[in-house]
């Protein structure tokens, strides 16, 4: 007899505290199956949880010490055994007891003394039955395990991605691109401090600082359509020079929202990285471009990367200037609480700077020359 879904005969778990009943199961069975025998509760435990666990019980309902219905309640508590199709055999006929034994988990009920044809059917019923969710439920996590597979390389080409492209706009700036990892970090060691804070923890969910660090790179793109004669240019910049390297902004916001056009959908990284973007030169008071936003108008997550922009720059030797210590860094930073940047921010930047040094001596910049804020 063939069994579908099995390259082998089934395990039957017998599990009867009568020695005649065991030796009558397993005559009927033997020839179909692989039978095994417990006299009691616990052995059927023990062969239950084994490496080699039954493909089915037939378990006595009526045993000494531990009975039938105890029996099923531990197996189907336990994630190793709890799919194991249960039958109970038992003389008592009543009603209420295969009720019972039903609401503990057993697939099926069979009255003593047993009728072999319907034992065998019933067996096979069940055995096929069970072939098939274990096909399903392994097809499941086969897929669930694809997916997560997938979805993390997903994550990992995108993160690449972004990082190369916001590369590609420090390598033109002259950058060693330590300064996109410092800021990336700066904004979330920020925006971590501030998230029980009442007036950011609705903007500052798990989820959304998880965006924010992801789109934090792209606070400069912009920088690739500046001329060289401009972003490389050693001194200070002339009026007409300093419009132009202005325009960053802008520009870094459209090709994003150009990047958002051909992919068709919206996509919350980008939305963010948008907001950086355009907004990350606006001041709390309004002095700041490119739209002259002021206090609660400038998008959060462009407040935390002015202030990790602004830091980064000061710390950092630029082409025009020498690094400054943290300790100057900060002293202009408090000056610019209120004015600059968000008081908060500014608070939260005080309350974790062994964090940005931290950060600051991790990703240290090599010999190549620094650039213009």
């Amino acid at each position: 007899m063939s069994i579908e879904g099995y390259d082998e005969k089934p395990t039957i778990l017998v599990v009867d505290d009568a020695p005649d009943n065991l030796a009558l199961m397993s005559a009927l069975l033997k020839d179909t199956y692989k039978v095994k025998v417990a006299t009691n509760g616990e052995k059927a435990l023990q062969i239950a949880g084994s490496v080699a666990p039954p493909d089915l019980i037939l378990l006595d309902v009526v045993m000494p010490e531990m009975d039938g219905y105890e029996v099923c309640r531990r197996l189907k508590a336990s994630s190793d055994t709890r799919d194991i199709p249960v039958i109970f055999l038992t003389a008592n006929v009543d009603a209420h007891n295969e009720e019972r034994g039903l609401q503990l988990g057993a697939v099926d009920y069979l009255t003593k003394p047993v009728v072999p044809s319907i034992v065998l059917a019933r067996v096979d019923t069940h055995l096929k039955l069970k072939a098939s969710a274990d096909f399903l439920r392994n097809k499941a996590e086969f897929l669930e395990a694809e997916i997560a597979k997938r979805t993390f390389e997903v994550q990992a080409i995108q993160d690449v991605t972004i990082m190369t492209i916001a590369s590609l706009a420090e390598t033109r700036d002259n950058e060693t691109g330590s300064h996109i990892r410092r800021t990336q970090y700066y904004v979330r060691i920020l925006a971590q401090h501030l998230q029980s804070h009442a007036r950011f923890k609705d903007s500052l969910s798990g989820n959304a600082i998880n965006l924010l660090y992801k789109s934090a790179p792209l606070h400069d793109i912009g920088k690739v359509g500046i001329p060289d004669s401009i972003l490389l240019k050693p001194g200070p910049l002339s009026d007409d020079e300093f419009k132009i390297m202005k325009t960053h902004t802008t520009l870094g916001r459209n090709s994003i929202s150009h990047a958002e056009k051909q992919l068709g959908m919206k996509v919350d990284f980008l939305a963010c990285a948008k907001e950086i973007a355009y907004s990350h030169h606006e001041k709390w008071d309004g002095s700041g471009y490119p739209q002259g936003l002021r206090e609660e108008a400038i998008p959060i997550p462009a407040r935390l990367m002015a202030l990790a922009d602004v830091y980064d720059a000061l710390v950092s030797r630029r082409i025009y200037k020498p690094n400054m210590t943290h300790e100057q860094a900060r002293e202009i930073i408090e000056r610019g609480r209120g004015n600059h940047f968000d008081p908060e921010v500014v608070d939260a930047f005080l309350a974790t700077e062994a964090n940005f040094l931290e950060i600051a001596a991790r990703y240290v910049d090599g010999d190549e020359a620094a650039t213009r804020l």
